[in-house]
């Protein structure tokens, strides 16, 4: 299991059938850490104000307030779906939403990691 998230979803028309689809890319979801090293010795009413401001950037992040990621995107998949088999993957990909993926047993799975 890996955690992702939609970057961008874009139609598309397949230019062997002339169907509509999805051209859906994800990048790799990496939780930020906070250093150790930064915060000995610090103050707790110090550390408590850097985590909430760390909070608030990232939240305004997820909603496409901040366009530049603050570190380089990983790319961990492309899919280009017909509007049927986006139908049949059963789950509504949504842009900045964080997902878990799952591979198993031939089968790709996605479930909204925050639910």
């Amino acid at each position: 299991m890996v955690l992702v998230r939609v970057y961008r979803v874009s139609s598309m028309r397949d230019p062997e059938t002339g169907r509509l689809g999805k051209i859906i890319e994800i990048v790799e979801e990496r939780r930020v850490k906070p250093e150790a090293a930064r915060t000995l010795g610090m103050p707790e009413e110090s550390m408590m104000v850097q985590r909430m401001i760390h909070d608030v950037l990232s939240q305004l992040q997820s909603m496409g307030m901040f366009p530049f990621p603050r570190e380089p995107l990983k790319p961990k998949m492309t899919l280009f779906l017909s509007e049927d088999e986006y139908e049949k993957l059963g789950v509504k990909l949504e842009v900045n939403e964080v997902y878990e993926l799952e591979f198993k047993d031939g089968s790709i799975t996605f479930r909204k990691a925050y639910d």
